[in-house]
């Protein structure tokens, strides 16, 4: 059974970084696309960034590129999502998702991740 468990999450002032992490367990797959999603109170869930295990590829929301790097240590099964020049409208609950989808990788979109973690909370005050 596929297992995500994230953490790093917090309060952080305007301008500050963060760095989530996600542990990945229990899958078996060579080849697989990471990815972390937000969702903030009353809006949609939105890709912010995806890894392509098998190439390394990324992929990053507009509204990130540049500030958000998504990075992974195979040997730990662990994905990051280090982010810096944290805003206030990038308050949400993040995500971790597992998907085998290449394709799902490349749209960020949620229904091509079958696996999601419990969520961490980012919030970024004025």
């Amino acid at each position: 059974q596929v297992q995500l468990v994230e953490s790093g999450g917090g309060s952080v002032q305007a301008g500050g970084s963060l760095r989530l992490s996600c542990a990945a367990s229990g899958y078996t797959y060579s080849r697989v696309c990471m990815g972390w999603f937000r969702q903030a109170p009353g809006k949609e869930r939105e890709g912010v960034a995806t890894i392509y295990t098998g190439r390394t590829s990324t992929y990053y929301a507009d509204s990130v590129k540049g500030r958000f790097t998504i990075s992974q240590d195979n040997a730990k099964n662990t994905v990051y999502l280090q982010m810096n020049s944290l805003k206030p409208e990038d308050t949400a609950m993040y995500y971790c998702a597992a998907s085998t989808s290449r394709w799902g990788c490349t749209v960020r979109t949620a229904p091509f991740f079958g696996y999601w973690g419990q969520g961490t909370q980012v919030t970024v005050s004025s």
